[in-house]
């Protein structure tokens, strides 16, 4: 940056003012079905999502979803991103979801779905974002070390 000498305020009010950079603008990005797709992952599940405007359908591993998901409040979490973006029975999903549990792989559907509503509809992406969807939960589980019971923990002590 080049040396400049300023002599007053005004001079160093004009000197921070500089251009704002604008935001990056964000595409709509759709496969040659007029889908969009994303993967989401969540400990050892990895989820991959295609959406398309429908009625609301959500096919999992090729199962319903209320069977696949059968506790409400897994089904509350992959629903999650469709009620916070307003779209709920709008939006046909096609899930495929492997690796982990099933408290994994709903996390991972909603990492993948909300990734798939920015995809589609870019404008969303605030919104998923404050909610903290797109951000990929890192958590995982601890490997076992050697000389210890399980990650952390002792075996048992005996004095004899």
């Amino acid at each position: 940056m080049a040396e400049t000498t300023l002599s007053s305020l005004q001079d160093l009010k004009d000197a921070t003012t500089a251009p704002a950079e604008e935001a990056p603008k964000y595409e709509q990005k759709l496969d040659k079905q007029g889908r969009a797709y994303a993967t989401g992952k969540r400990k050892d599940a990895v989820a991959r999502v295609w959406i398309k405007p429908g009625s609301g359908k959500i096919t999992v591993n090729g199962r319903e979803f209320d069977t696949y998901f059968a506790r409400p409040v897994l089904r509350m979490i992959v629903q999650q991103p469709l009620v916070v973006a307003n779209r709920s029975g709008q939006y046909d999903l096609m899930v495929t979801v492997a690796g982990g549990g099933l408290s994994g792989q709903a996390g991972a559907v909603r990492h993948g779905l909300s990734k798939a509503l920015t995809h589609y509809e870019p404008e969303l992406r605030s919104a998923l974002k404050k909610e903290g969807f797109l951000t990929r939960d890192s958590r995982v589980v601890e490997r076992k070390k050697y000389g210890r019971a399980k990650a952390r923990r002792s075996f048992q002590f005996s004095k004899r």
